[in-house]
């Protein structure tokens, strides 16, 4: 049997004395793709926060590749965070770069290769070599993040980190995206994180699907196994639901 990509047992942190993560139990296989699906607040960033080394769990394991992680400091740290690429929820480019200095920030060499390299992960999004010489707030949004992403799997990271990627997206960029994330996590054997709340990207990206809640997992199974699941959490999410076990607290003016 394989070793697990990533590997959370039994995690927890909290925040002046609020729990965020009350035992947090998940393993990814290599070049699977999970995604983590749960509210606001339900502990999803924290989590991949704690994976990342940005936050240091209370208690609790971390492994990658077998190693634990969750104690590394200075160059062991950075060594440990140069294998993860990130696609943030906001994109997050450098609105003073352009397009092609964006994609190749991570990369080191000759700007002569780091623009071949910037224009070649371009194009694995659908991107042409018109756009590298662009500022970001020159692009649309959805072109924003296809930059985002190809910045993110411009190193051949070991793992992806995606943060709601569809957010701000209409529905027909949205699917543009997370069909983008499928094929370059197929094509490229990445190991993929997901967090987000959007079930049609649980439905287009996921080979396996978690849910937090309260701060533990408490279902996962494979993505076609989400609407059949028997338990009544899972099943309020995944449809949308108001009425049913997860209860929103609402502000009374």
């Amino acid at each position: 049997m394989s070793v697990p990509k990533i590997e959370l047992a039994g995690v927890t942190k909290a925040f002046s004395g609020k729990v965020v993560l009350a035992g947090v139990d998940l393993t990814v296989m290599p070049g699977e793709s999970m995604v983590i699906i749960g509210g606001s607040g339900t502990g999803k960033s924290v989590t991949m926060k704690c994976i990342l080394g940005l936050l240091r769990p209370d208690a609790g394991s971390i492994r990658i590749d077998g190693q634990e992680v969750s104690g590394l400091k200075g160059r062991a740290l950075a060594a440990h965070q140069a294998r993860f690429g990130m696609l943030f929820q906001g994109g997050a480019l450098f609105d003073s770069l352009p397009v092609w200095r964006n994609v190749s920030f991570a990369l080191s060499g000759p700007a002569r290769e780091r623009r071949a390299a910037a224009l070649d992960n371009l194009a694995r999004v659908g991107l042409g070599p018109e756009v590298a010489d662009l500022k970001p707030s020159e692009l649309s949004g959805g072109m924003q993040k296809r930059v985002a992403l190809a910045r993110a799997i411009a190193p051949r990271p070991e793992i992806i980190f995606f943060d709601e990627p569809t957010t701000g997206l209409d529905p027909i960029m949205a699917d543009v995206i997370n069909a983008l994330i499928r094929q370059l996590v197929s094509e490229l054997g990445i190991t993929a994180l997901t967090i987000t709340h959007d079930m049609a990207s649980v439905r287009r990206i996921a080979d396996r699907v978690a849910m937090l809640y309260q701060g533990r997992i408490i279902w996962q199974g494979e993505r076609n196994a989400i609407d059949s699941a028997e338990n009544p959490f899972v099943d309020q999410f995944v449809h949308g639901r108001a009425e049913g076990p997860i209860q929103m607290q609402l502000r009374r003016l």
